[in-house]
């Protein structure tokens, strides 16, 4: 598939998406969504590839909304019988499996708050901005903004953004745990992509393990979820990672991993 919407690269074992739609501040919309379903798609089905990372082209967005200019004719038929959004929620959510970080350049509203949220985590520039103005346009979010958001921040932060539409700067939402941490902007690309590495170079059945389990965090109980760790301990210490792992501690040296 020829992208025209997103750029990729690979960058040794992390992959690099950008979203590049500069004219319309990187807005969403189906070519787009396509777009990203197929190199994530690739992402997760190449061995090589281990973390990646998603940003936004040029200095002021990384994706400023749905692009309404498409949505504005679709009626409720439209939206129901097509399940407009859900594919995002099963090819990029649920289908990727391996670690990949969200490197927030500017605005990330609406569909772009929600997407940079289905990241493991995001990197944001000082310059960055987050928002779910929805109800501006006489709607919702409909890609998990008011649930990812609630889960983030609290009841209080999501009910404050979701019913005012206001922008949350990126010092607080470092504060409110909506992003992992904040750099400066010229840093931000350059920051996420080092993270992106020290995570392609962990062993990759763990890396996989650990997120799912961080994840599964906020889907159980606390009991439910310390069996669940327990498990996933018990099959990663029978791994072959795991013995090169304690052995290469052990000699004091660095791990050669296989993913196996």
């Amino acid at each position: 598939m020829s992208y025209e919407t997103i750029l990729t690269e690979q960058r040794g074992a992390v992959t690099l998406i950008t979203i590049n739609r500069p004219q319309a501040l990187n807005a969403l919309n189906s070519q787009v969504l396509d777009e990203l379903i197929d190199a994530f798609g690739k992402f997760e089905a190449d061995p090589s590839q281990l973390c990646a990372v998603l940003t936004g082209s040029g200095d002021k967005s990384f994706v400023a909304g749905a692009d309404i200019k498409e949505m504005v004719e679709k009626d409720a038929v439209d939206f129901y019988k097509h399940d407009f959004f859900s594919k995002w929620t099963s090819h990029i959510v649920h289908a990727v499996r391996k670690p990949w970080i969200a490197a927030v350049n500017g605005f990330a509203l609406g569909g772009g708050c929600e997407v940079a949220m289905m990241a493991d985590f995001i990197i944001a520039s000082e310059k960055a901005r987050f928002g779910q103005p929805e109800i501006k346009l006489g709607v919702v979010p409909g890609m998990g903004g008011s649930q990812r958001l609630t889960k983030a921040v609290g009841k209080a932060k999501a009910m404050d953004m979701c019913l005012t539409g206001r922008m949350m700067d990126a010092a607080e939402a470092e504060r409110s745990g909506l992003v992992s941490r904040v750099v400066p902007h010229e840093e931000l690309l350059d920051t996420a992509l080092k993270a992106a590495a020290e995570i392609a170079a962990m062993p990759p059945l763990a890396a996989i393990a650990n997120k799912e389990l961080v994840n599964a965090a906020f889907e159980t109980t606390l009991e439910h979820g310390l069996l669940h760790e327990r498990r996933v301990f018990q099959i990663t210490v029978a791994t072959a990672d795991k013995a090169e792992g304690m052995s290469a501690f052990v000699e004091k040296r660095p791990g050669v991993w296989q993913g196996r």
